[in-house]
């Protein structure tokens, strides 16, 4: 693997759009989010408190297998999501919504730490900043039934664990694009804007600003 890039980003931010998009201009490998693959999943929804840990280390074990695949590609990877976000962001909401006890919170978080100090760190991490409005109509344009009744306050708390992340992370370079606005199926500026500056390789935590 020559270099390594993660789109982060809350449901419906865009992320697999701009893996598409990075793959086919810059000749990355994608690795998108696998969609309904938790074997937890309708037992979760069913009953989050009883099955939330569960469900999380399910996730935790389907992203190191795709850590295990992406480390033997020739050339370059772009993936959607991250560990980090899978534990940083959706297993943290968990716990601190009460649904994630104590005792196995403590418990995901030293498997999660072992994880990240064995898997190689990215070269570079995008996050799309997605405000509540634009994630909302994006949710309902891509039409997938198991999300038409995320509610707003869920999307909100994320949004707040993402920002409170990228102000923590420190783990390589960071390039945030503010994307209510942004489009990057129809629009060639923002298409060319954005693979100039991920092409950059930028290094620390960028704002972009769409011209």
């Amino acid at each position: 693997m020559d270099k390594f890039i993660v789109v982060a980003g809350n449901i419906g931010a865009g992320k697999s759009t701009l893996v598409e998009l990075l793959s086919k201009r810059l000749g990355f490998v994608p690795f998108y989010e696998p969609v309904q693959d938790n074997p937890y999943l309708a037992d979760f929804y069913g009953d989050m408190p009883r099955w939330a840990f569960h469900s999380q280390l399910s996730y935790l074990t389907r992203r190191l297998r795709i850590h295990k695949q992406l480390l033997g590609v020739e050339g370059s990877v772009v993936q959607d999501r991250s560990v980090y976000e899978d534990a940083q962001i959706f297993a943290r909401n968990l716990y601190l919504q009460g649904d994630i006890n104590e005792r196995d919170w403590a418990v995901y978080q030293d498997l999660y730490q072992i994880l990240v100090d064995l898997l190689p760190p990215p070269d570079l991490v995008i996050y799309l900043r997605t405000g509540l409005a634009a994630l909302q109509a994006r949710i309902a344009r891509r039409g997938r039934e198991y999300e038409a009744q995320i509610p707003a306050d869920y999307l909100e708390r994320l949004n707040s664990l993402y920002e409170g992340w990228m102000e923590n992370f420190n783990v390589c370079p960071v390039l945030i694009i503010p994307s209510d606005d942004l489009d990057l199926v129809a629009d060639e500026n923002h298409i060319q804007a954005v693979v100039e500056e991920v092409r950059k390789r930028l290094i620390g935590k960028t704002e972009f600003h769409l011209r």
